[in-house]
């Protein structure tokens, strides 16, 4: 074995083909080595696989004048009039506006509200009054998107539904509620916030019992009380995991949610300048228009668009908690 006698170090350059194998190939000792989380990790990565990567060429449904005799690699090129189109029709802007107003409205009320509901619940001193409605709470985010749309239907219609009978008995007008586009975004925010805010916040009160039992026992035997407990002790505590979840909830900002909106709405086009979101005008090119050319291009705007936001969002986690960064 050669020796550099001037740094008194090993000399790669002469060293035995053993030395030199392990340092080109860090990368399969690794795999060896994590071999029992790869194997546990493969069925997700076959599952990306086959439904993100395989179906990615279809992208190319995006550029072309989509014919149903000539095929997707033979039908005409167009380039980008797909978005050119939906740019100058203005459906475009109106789509990516409703989408990401009403996904930041979600993100923030919904986290807000949880925050809420965890330090309320962890304030009751009944342990079983805390089961019991951490139980009644979570059980909304377990029904179908179908049976909340039959509710919603169910209450809010105008002939026979549970508010217009009341107000029919009042006499009282009764309220044409699928005629109205102003009201669905308070009816669609406060749906979601039903169904999502017993179950997200079972995060930050996991979060607010682990706060050392030291700190609340100290405070309380400085003299404080129940609301600078809350102020000084429990929300500083609950920040970092707010802003973790405030971020990476930003980056899916543009991706809808298709199930409640279009049980909530169905094709009532009455409703779609206040109700359309990205997931809903997708749908309908497809199933209604055929038009698998422009929901190609909607797509592919929103996925790039979903892309940039999660990188952007990761920068930010970087730069406020590096530790919670995914790369």
């Amino acid at each position: 074995m050669a020796f550099n006698t001037k740094n008194e170090g090993l000399n790669i350059e002469s060293a035995p083909p053993i030395l030199k194998k392990n340092k080109k190939k860090p990368f399969l000792f690794k795999l060896k080595k994590n071999k029992s989380l790869l194997i546990m990790t493969l069925p997700v990565i076959v599952f990306f696989f086959i439904f993100s990567y395989i179906p990615m060429p279809g992208i190319y449904l995006a550029f072309i004048r989509y014919n149903y005799n000539q095929g997707i690699f033979k039908s005409p090129f167009i380039g980008f009039e797909n978005f050119r189109f939906l740019i100058q029709s203005g459906q475009l802007a109106t789509i990516t506006i409703n989408t990401v107003l009403y996904n930041l409205a979600f993100i923030l009320l919904g986290n807000c509200l949880q925050i809420f509901v965890a330090v309320l619940l962890n304030e009751v001193a009944s342990a079983r009054f805390k089961k019991i409605t951490q139980t009644v709470m979570f059980l909304p985010y377990f029904i179908s998107a179908v049976i909340v749309g039959l509710l919603a239907y169910n209450f809010l219609n105008y002939d026979y539904g549970f508010l217009n009978v009341m107000l029919k008995k009042l006499n009282l007008e009764p309220l044409a509620v699928y005629s109205t586009p102003s009201a669905w975004p308070f009816i669609i925010v406060l749906t979601n916030l039903w169904q999502g805010v017993g179950y997200g916040s079972i995060v930050y009160f996991a979060q607010i019992t682990s706060i050392d039992s030291e700190i609340v026992e100290a405070a309380a035997i400085d003299g404080v009380n129940a609301f600078q407990r809350i102020r000084y002790i429990i929300l500083p505590w609950l920040k970092p995991t707010f802003i973790l979840l405030l971020l990476f909830s930003l980056g899916g900002v543009l991706k809808g949610n298709f199930g409640l909106f279009y049980n909530l709405v169905g094709n009532n086009s009455t409703l779609f300048k206040t109700t359309d979101i990205i997931e809903t005008f997708v749908f309908r090119s497809l199933m209604i228009n055929f038009n698998f050319s422009m929901s190609s291009a909607v797509s592919l705007y929103q996925s790039f668009f979903g892309c940039v936001l999660v990188l952007f969002c990761n920068w930010l986690v970087k730069k406020i908690e590096p530790d919670y960064s995914l790369f």
